[in-house]
């Protein structure tokens, strides 16, 4: 059965949008938490979506996917950037990371044919 991520990724936006207004204090910090770890400083923004990325392909996390692979695109990741990032994470993961990784570029494709869509 295929995942449709981009549809995915925004059913989570707005499941997590109603978390937060019914559980403000986790969900406020969460947030917080949030931006400040992907701000850029030492490492870029998308550098740091690209781990985010492996983490959710090691850690089996399709929701987690779903938002770092748009993410990553937001922040001016390229496809051979998250081909990359698979190949570390099934590296360090062995065979389960390798199908994980799988569904990661799905999701990265899905994306990009949603955004070329959208512009054309």
């Amino acid at each position: 059965m295929k995942t449709a991520y981009p549809e995915m990724h925004a059913h989570l936006q707005k499941v997590s949008a109603k978390m937060a207004r019914e559980l403000t204090g986790p969900m406020t910090v969460f947030g917080q938490l949030h931006a400040a770890a992907t701000a850029p400083a030492a490492l870029d923004t998308i550098t740091k979506e690209l781990i985010a990325l492996g983490i959710a392909i090691s850690t089996q996390c399709e929701g987690c996917i779903a938002y770092h692979v748009h993410d990553a695109l937001q922040a001016g990741a390229k496809r051979e950037q998250i081909l990359e990032t698979i190949g570390v994470a099934i590296l360090m993961g062995g065979g389960p990371a390798m199908v994980y990784g799988c569904k990661v570029l799905e999701a990265t494709d899905q994306f990009l044919a949603k955004e070329h869509q959208q512009k054309g």
